[in-house]
């Protein structure tokens, strides 16, 4: 009895760690860390969460990109432009240095406009 509880424990754990794999890896072409490598970085990554560092020079631009619901640190001070889609609203914002911001899951481009280098990072709910 003993060994066969053990073998359904040991079953399940491996079940799970294999749905957990599978689903970590499961294909958004809209991935921020796809479209924009050279500007996004993983940094942390599991099955409930995963933390992305961004870093977009002035005047640049993100492409088209999606994130889920999560949280926002902003490590400096910058100003972008928003063009959320499918509605392609645009809105004007100022990001500023040690603030926090909760956003819903969003399809967005995002051009920072000011003259600093963006710096936030990003922590995305599964």
């Amino acid at each position: 009895m003993r060994r066969s509880c053990l073998a359904f424990m040991l079953g399940g754990i491996l079940l799970a760690a294999g749905v957990s794999a599978t689903l970590s890896k499961a294909t958004n072409p809209l991935d921020p860390l796809k479209v924009c490598p050279d500007t996004h970085k993983l940094l942390f990554e599991n099955a409930v969460l995963r933390v992305i560092e961004a870093k977009v020079p002035a005047g640049s631009t993100e492409p088209k990109h999606s994130h889920p619901r999560g949280i926002t640190v902003y490590l400096a001070n910058y100003d972008v432009e928003t063009k959320t889609i499918p509605d392609n609203r645009v809105t004007q914002g100022q990001r500023k240095f040690g603030t926090v911001s909760w956003s819903d899951a969003v399809v967005h481009e995002v051009k920072n406009t000011g003259k600093t280098n963006s710096h936030a990072i990003r922590i995305e709910l599964k």
